[in-house]
């Protein structure tokens, strides 16, 4: 029997990179020396996974008629109907669906909502932050990067796909209630969860698990809800938009019962931004180095920006107002990712043209507007107006993208 070692090589082996990109988290975080057991903590992550997703996924792998089997049909069903209505369902049905519909106590609804709604008011800065500083700047570090060219999210076909599923989750999230059991965000998260699980189930036993560590493991879905929501809160900030203490505690509430949904294990959580903070660096710290899949997914997904659609344009003007929103991002990453990062990823670099209107507009927006309740609610109107449009303005080829995520 083969003893899988305590860390993956990938360990630490780009920690001085880590260092260098992480030196604003580590002031605003305070941290002024390593926390090894924290680093100890990590690296064991990277060989864990979600053993609730992966019971479920192997019961679904069964011949159908063995007693424990799982159907995809049963899955859906239960997502759809809810659990209860199904006496007879198999224990891994029962218990994945029982933890996912089981409330936490710590949850507070309200939270829930001011989070949901924070996440509207932001509007085109979330989608701007989500897709330039928390998916590309992700693809600065080897092991999750080559899962997706692994997967095939490298080809056009899977990164319309992929840019798709992550901005109809994203934005069903900044519904209110809509994360709680029964809601829209609630069941793609559960597919999101599953999904996860198939990939390990798939993969593991061919990917180089002593190298990278599990394919979807504890530590990368750490890192990868840090981009979610710190990320995010640090990102916006720096577009001019005021945050408060009360909304960035909702926000961060939020996507920890995010996480608690997705399986990701208690000790990743973080019950406040400072203290998602340190945990970002100490995660940046154990880091491997950036490998070719990194600048390759990078490009493709500035690439995309030629194929999207934008309702109301004449298609004469289509491949210009592509043309515009493709500088528009290189200029904000050129920014937000800082020149080394872009030339990391083999991208052109920009003069930071669009921060120079973005910045003033969202002073007014969020320094004047959003200080009255009015203001608020206008702000909100105008992020579903945004979320609408980025939703019916995609990607071509990305309609049955969005019609619902794929399990």
């Amino acid at each position: 029997m083969v003893t899988m070692p305590i860390y993956p090589t990938r360990f630490r082996e780009g920690e001085a990179r880590g260092a260098r990109l992480g030196r604003a988290l580590r002031v605003i975080a305070g941290v002024r020396s390593l926390d090894e057991d924290l680093m100890d903590r990590i690296g064991r992550g990277f060989l864990e996974r979600d053993e609730l997703g992966a019971s479920l996924v192997e019961a679904m792998r069964m011949r159908e008629g063995e007693p424990s089997a799982v159907s995809r049909a049963q899955f859906q069903q239960a997502l759809e109907r809810g659990i209860d209505e199904m006496p007879d369902a198999a224990p891994t049905l029962k218990a994945y669906f029982g933890e996912l519909t089981a409330v936490p106590g710590w949850v507070d609804r309200d939270q829930l909502v001011e989070g949901a709604l924070l996440s509207r008011r932001l509007g085109q800065n979330i989608a701007d932050i989500l897709l330039q500083l928390s998916l590309i700047g992700g693809y600065r570090f080897g092991g999750p990067t080559d899962l997706l060219v692994a997967t095939g999210a490298l080809t056009g076909e899977g990164s319309v796909r992929r840019l798709a599923e992550t901005q109809k989750w994203t934005a069903t999230i900044g519904d209110p209630g809509s994360i709680l059991p029964g809601g829209e965000a609630w069941r793609l998260t559960a597919h999101v969860r599953l999904m996860h699980a198939m990939v390990n189930a798939g993969y593991e036993k061919r990917w180089d698990n002593a190298r990278w560590g599990l394919p979807i493991n504890q530590t990368d879905l750490a890192s990868t809800l840090a981009l979610f929501d710190a990320t995010v809160l640090l990102g916006c900030r720096a577009l001019g938009v005021r945050i408060t203490r009360r909304e960035a505690e909702a926000y961060m509430h939020l996507w920890r019962y995010v996480g608690y949904l997705l399986g990701i294990d208690p000790d990743f959580w973080s019950t406040s931004e400072r203290d998602r903070y340190r945990m970002a660096y100490h995660v940046l710290r154990a880091q491997g180095p950036l490998t070719e899949a990194g600048p390759a997914l990078a490009q493709s997904a500035v690439d995309l920006q030629a194929d999207r659609i934008y309702p109301g344009w004449p298609t004469v003007l289509m491949p210009l107002r592509a043309r515009y929103e493709r500088e528009r991002m290189l200029s904000m990453m050129t920014v937000l990712l800082n020149p080394t990062s872009m030339r990391d990823l083999g991208l052109p670099r920009r003069p930071p043209w669009a921060l120079a209107y973005i910045v003033p507009m969202n002073l007014v927006r969020y320094q004047v507007v959003a200080r009255t309740p009015y203001g608020r609610r206008q702000l909100e109107a105008w992020g579903q107006r945004v979320r609408s449009r980025t939703l019916s303005s995609t990607f071509r080829g990305a309609d049955q993208a969005v019609g619902d995520l794929p399990y």
